[in-house]
C-alpha cells in the first residue's frame, strides 16, 4: 500500500492511571531519534535529581511542574515527530477518571487512539470507559497496546486473554478496525523494534502500524460541504468585482460549474472559480482552504454552508445529540447558552437531558437527569436559527460542536449530533 510521505496521522493515547502512556510516547520519541540533544540532556538532569537509574521516559511529555512533581498527566500534552515515510500529532491525554473531558478535547481530532492495557490487570473500567469515547468520536482506528509484558514474562497466554477480554467490549461498539500488539514501553519491545522476547507475535511494532495505518479513506469525499467563514472583496483596480467566499472544505469535492445551494436560504447558484492563493484550482477536496466565487450575485454571509444541489444536509433548529459536559459547573435546565457549529453561532437552550450514559456498565441511565462534570448524555437542543447539520455518524466536521456559557465565556460541553 502507497503512503504519502507528507501524509499526517493525528493519534491520541488512553488508558488508566500508570498503564505507561507517557512512557509509552517517551520510548516512541527516543527509539526513532526524534528528540534534540537539549531535550535530552534536561530530561536526563531531570531524572537523575529524582533518583531514577536512567533516563524517565514519560518526562518528554509531563511539562507541567505539577506532572513532574505527582508523576502523573494532568493536561493534554502534544508533541510532534517524522519519520521518513510519515508525521504525527500525538495527543498525550490524562487516565484519571477526573480528567475525562481532556481525553475528548485530545481524541476530537485524531485519526486513531492507542488504548494502552497493563498485562497485570487486564480490562478495566477505565479502559472501557476510553473505548467507549473511541467510539463516540468514531476514531476509525483503534490499536490496543498490551504493555508491561515484560511484568508477566511476556507470556503468549496473557495476551490472548487480553485480546478476548477486549474483544468482548469492542464488539458492542461501532469500532471499525482493531489492532493487538503486546509491547513493553520502558524496555522498548515491539514499540520501534520487533521484540525479541515475543517472537510468538507475528505482527508488527506499533511504528510500523502507525506508519502504515490507512487513513485516507476516513476523509467524507461524498456529502461537499463548504462552511462560509468570510467573504473576501479587495475592492482593488486589479479585482474590482470579485466577491469571493472563503473557508475550509469541511468534506466532499467542489469543481468549477458545479450546480450548488447555499443554506439556509436554499438559494441555487453555480460555481465561477474556486482560488488557492494567487491561482485557480479545477478541483478542490477536504480539507483544503479556498475562496470560492459564484456566478450569481447572492447574498452570502459567515455561517452559511455551500452545498451540491442534489446532496444536501438538513437545516434545523431542533436536534438530538450526545454531549460530553466539560464545566465544573453542572449544566442548568432552561439556560441559554451560545452552540458554535463550524463557521455559525446561534443561542441555543437544552431543552431536555434524555438519559445519561453509564460509562462503566455502557447501559443507558433514564433517572438521573443532572449533567456534572465528565458527564455523557443525550440531549434535546432547540436554536434561534437553523443550523446546517449532518450526523456526526457521517460526517465529523458538519456533526459537531461547542456550548459556550453566555455568562463566562467558557466552553462548557462538546456535541455530536445524532
Amino acid at each position: 500500500m502507497q503512503i504519502d510521505n507528507n501524509q499526517l496521522l493525528r493519534f491520541t493515547t488512553a488508558g488508566s492511571v500508570d498503564d505507561g502512556k507517557s512512557t509509552l510516547i517517551g520510548r516512541l520519541l527516543f527509539d526513532s531519534k526524534s528528540i534534540f540533544e537539549d531535550q535530552l540532556d534536561a530530561v536526563a538532569l531531570t531524572s537523575s535529581r529524582k533518583g531514577h537509574h536512567g533516563i524517565d521516559l514519560a518526562l518528554f511529555t509531563d511539562g507541567l511542574r505539577d506532572e513532574r512533581e505527582q508523576g502523573i498527566t494532568i493536561d493534554v500534552a502534544y508533541r510532534y515527530f517524522t519519520t521518513p515515510k510519515r508525521k504525527f500529532i500525538i495527543a498525550d491525554t490524562p487516565g484519571h477518571i477526573q480528567y475525562t473531558r481532556n481525553m475528548i478535547t485530545g481524541a476530537s481530532n485524531a485519526h486513531a487512539a492507542i488504548i494502552l492495557v497493563d498485562a497485570r490487570n487486564g480490562v478495566t473500567e477505565q479502559t472501557r470507559r476510553h473505548t467507549y469515547i473511541a467510539s463516540l468520536l468514531q476514531l476509525s482506528h483503534i490499536i490496543v497496546c498490551i504493555n508491561k509484558m515484560d511484568l508477566v514474562d511476556f507470556k503468549e497466554e496473557r495476551f490472548t486473554e487480553i485480546v478476548h477480554e477486549f474483544e468482548g467490549i469492542s464488539s458492542k461498539m461501532m469500532v471499525k478496525d482493531v489492532q493487538y500488539i503486546p509491547i513493553s514501553a520502558l524496555n522498548g519491545d515491539n514499540v520501534v523494534n520487533r521484540s525479541e522476547n515475543m517472537d510468538w507475535f507475528l505482527g508488527a511494532p506499533l511504528l510500523h502500524t502507525l506508519e502504515t495505518v490507512h487513513i485516507s479513506s476516513d476523509i467524507n469525499k461524498i456529502d461537499a460541504r463548504f462552511p462560509v467563514q468570510t467573504v473576501i472583496r479587495p475592492q482593488t483596480a486589479e479585482f474590482i468585482d470579485y466577491r469571493g467566499y472563503a473557508g475550509r472544505i469541511a468534506s466532499g469535492i467542489f469543481r468549477p460549474n458545479d450546480e450548488v445551494v447555499v443554506l439556509p436560504s436554499g438559494i441555487s447558484s453555480t460555481i465561477k472559480s474556486i482560488d488557492l492563493f494567487d491561482k485557480n484550482v479545477d478541483v478542490a477536496y477536504a480539507p483544503m482552504s479556498v475562496s470560492i466565487t459564484l456566478n450569481d450575485d447572492i447574498d452570502v454571509s459567515r455561517g452559511d454552508v455551500i452545498v451540491r444541489a442534489k446532496n444536501q444536509p438538513k437545516c434545523v433548529t431542533e436536534m438530538e445529540a450526545m454531549i460530553c459536559w466539560l464545566n465544573n459547573n453542572p449544566a442548568k435546565s432552561g439556560a441559554k447558552y451560545t452552540i458554535l457549529h463550524t463557521s455559525n453561532q446561534q443561542k441555543t437552550v437544552i431543552n431536555e437531558v434524555v438519559y445519561k450514559m453509564n460509562i462503566n456498565t455502557l447501559e443507558r441511565d433514564n433517572e438521573d437527569k443532572e449533567m456534572g462534570m465528565n458527564d455523557i448524555c443525550r440531549v434535546k437542543l432547540r436554536t434561534a436559527k437553523p443550523l446546517v447539520v449532518d450526523s456526526y455518524r457521517e460526517n465529523r466536521v458538519t456533526g459537531s460542536f461547542i456550548l459556550v456559557d453566555n455568562g463566562t465565556n467558557e466552553t462548557v460541553a462538546a456535541g455530536m449530533i445524532l
